[in-house]
């Protein structure tokens, strides 16, 4: 285990002095009351990083579900993100208001772009981004789903702004490589933060993840988050129920081997990927 493990302490993915939980909480999906009891459940077990976004069309529910937890705004890491058809510089402001609207909440601790888009400029996606974060509305800004050439486009455009891109959050699970986004993210100082980290679910059938959950005495879902808790990735997966909420957190009190480490990297198919939208980039893999 780490050293922060050891230490009772939150694992979390530093991109320099920003430290993103570990363990995220996933909102796709879900809606109305379930959402609200969703996230409240979660923050009552221990997650303290929720991510939602606009498309989700549930930042309301997330918002009173943080609220409802009687939790300090400040103990929640909170992200949300802005829809591709809304990534010009002035409608992207105008989206990270309307979702701060939503959530009542004055800022949120990062702000990513959901997808790019072919037709409107990285240029100026990138500046509306870096202004979200000087005028307040978020304490840190990111992508998601930008393939290695566009990441390293947007950190550079950032910083000619004078901000900087902290995370990059794609899909990932065992059955999908992304060895080359990863280490472009960790040479970069990007946390790489996985959605789908479970593959939809249906990993959690695979043998040998089944094998393995077996022998650890472990869930399969155990497996496969704390697989990736130990590459040093953030995972965000998403459940509706408190008990298999409080399952996806429980990653701490066991370690894998690298062979088992291994053998779940071998899983990688070369038609892994699960979300692949007509208006997605070029990907790596």
């Amino acid at each position: 285990m780490t050293a922060a493990e050891n230490a009772g302490a939150e694992p979390a993915i530093a991109s320099g002095d920003v430290k993103i939980p570990a363990r995220g909480f996933g909102t796709w999906q879900l809606r109305d009351d379930a959402c609200r009891e969703a996230v409240k459940a979660a923050l009552d077990i221990g997650y303290r990083h929720v991510d939602t976004a606009a498309m989700y069309g549930n930042e309301v529910e997330v918002g009173d579900g943080i609220r409802n937890s009687g939790l300090a705004r400040r103990d929640v890491f909170l992200t949300t993100k802005v829809w591709t058809d809304d990534i010009e510089e002035e409608a992207l402001l105008r989206s990270a208001r309307q979702s701060l609207s939503r959530l009542k909440l004055d800022d949120v601790d990062l702000l990513l772009i959901h997808w790019p888009n072919r037709a409107i400029p990285l240029e100026s996606s990138i500046r509306g981004l870096c202004r979200a974060r000087r005028e307040g509305l978020a304490r840190n800004v990111g992508v998601a789903n930008f393939p290695v050439a566009l990441l390293e486009q947007a950190i550079d455009l950032a910083s000619r702004d004078g901000e900087r891109i902290v995370a990059n959050q794609c899909e990932f699970h065992p059955w999908l490589d992304q060895t080359k986004l990863i280490e472009a993210c960790k040479a970069s100082n990007v946390v790489f933060t996985s959605y789908s980290p479970l593959g939809r679910g249906d990993l959690m059938a695979d043998p040998t993840v089944q094998d393995m959950a077996r022998r650890l005495g472990r869930t399969a879902s155990q497996v496969i988050l704390r697989w990736h808790l130990q590459q040093g990735i953030a995972a965000i997966p998403r459940s509706s129920t408190p008990d298999h909420i409080a399952e996806n957190f429980d990653i701490l009190g066991f370690e894998l081997s690298g062979a088992d480490m291994d053998k779940l990297a071998s899983l990688r198919r070369t038609n892994g990927r699960l979300v692949d939208p007509g208006f997605a980039p070029q990907w790596d893999c």
